[in-house]
């Protein structure tokens, strides 16, 4: 492989880092009292590339996401087929949309609700590694309390086959532990 890709993938693996920067700037500027955690994964250079040029647009890896309550305090999961595991509702921000009218948008293609915002749930960092490269991105999870409760699946992507509300989490729940943290103490605090 010759230098000139070598030094490509650098550079786009520090732009993302200086998006993703802004990004959590600008939620961190906006919001206040949500959790925070770490992710990291080690991936192969097509993934870390995808990722860094993802996250280079808007500094989100991954998009959007909602983390959604009914009024009994259980939580809207959705069964992401691609991942094989329960994730909540979300994904990537479409045009000119901003971050929360993604997360609404994905909200009732993956799930067909509507939900109050009520600020962000979560917001989380996703760090990338691939050989000597490393960049990150931002997870920025918004909380709200679902408007109704029938849900539909009318995922365009194809990825979402099921939605459902929980109390107990399932076992293959993604960030399961940080759901956990975040209904501890903020959904029942509220209640």
């Amino acid at each position: 492989m010759g230098m000139t890709a070598v030094d490509n993938l650098w550079y786009l693996a520090d732009q993302a880092r200086q998006q993703a920067e802004q990004t959590r700037h600008q939620f961190a500027s906006n919001y206040e009292d949500y959790i925070t955690f770490s992710r990291h994964r080690n991936v192969s250079r097509p993934r870390f590339k995808t990722v860094a040029e993802r996250t280079r647009d808007n500094g989100l890896p991954y998009g959007v996401h909602t983390v959604v309550t009914n009024d009994a305090g259980e939580l809207l999961l959705v069964r992401h087929d691609d991942v094989d595991m329960w994730v909540l509702p979300g994904g990537q921000v479409d045009g000119t949309e901003s971050f929360r009218e993604a997360a609404s948008r994905e909200l009732r293609e993956e799930a067909g609700i509507e939900a109050t915002d009520e600020g962000l749930a979560i917001l989380a960092r996703a760090e990338f590694h691939c050989e000597e490269y490393d960049t990150w991105g931002v997870l920025p999870m918004f909380q709200g309390r679902a408007l109704e409760t029938e849900l539909t699946v009318d995922d365009p992507d194809g990825e979402i086959s099921d939605a459902g509300w929980f109390d107990e989490l399932p076992e293959d729940t993604r960030d399961r532990a940080q759901l956990h943290e975040w209904r501890e103490t903020r959904v029942y605090s509220n209640n």
